[in-house]
């Protein structure tokens, strides 16, 4: 398993690694946020258990997995892009990244930072991924890259 990991890491372009990081980073934001004010995640409770859980997680993974799942399409980047642009680009818009960026709470501030900062990350490497990708060519006559 762990060598097919690393055989599908190695097939995805610089910049989808990377993006795949932000989006990493972006998890780990939330995870902060969660731990220094759990009741901010009480309204999905429910759904995990009685567990105060940040939903925007699963939303983060699922994208991750649709990015590596497309990785034979030079568009596969676009749902880490569209996850990024969706929670901070969305959520700023929405006036609910501002309040936590402002939130007497350095936790919530840290996490929302950190969570920010890997999001637009994603997205923008995202976008260079696509744009971009990065895969190697065929040298004509020699059958190497």
């Amino acid at each position: 398993m762990n060598q097919h990991l690393t055989s599908l890491a190695g097939r995805l372009p610089r910049a989808t690694r990377w993006s795949l990081a932000g989006l990493l980073v972006g998890i780990v934001g939330l995870v902060v946020q969660a731990i220094a004010d759990p009741g901010k995640f009480t309204e999905a409770q429910g759904a995990f258990g009685g567990i105060p859980f940040p939903p925007g997680i699963l939303f983060i993974l699922a994208a991750g997995v649709l990015t590596v799942a497309t990785s034979r399409w030079r568009w596969h980047p676009v749902f880490a892009v569209l996850i990024g642009v969706w929670i901070v680009g969305v959520g700023a818009l929405a006036g609910f990244l501002l309040p936590n960026l402002t939130s007497a709470n350095p936790g919530t501030v840290v996490g929302n930072v950190v969570m920010s900062v890997g999001l637009i990350a994603a997205a923008v490497l995202g976008v260079v991924a696509m744009i971009a990708p990065g895969r190697r060519t065929v040298r004509a006559g020699t059958g190497r890259a």
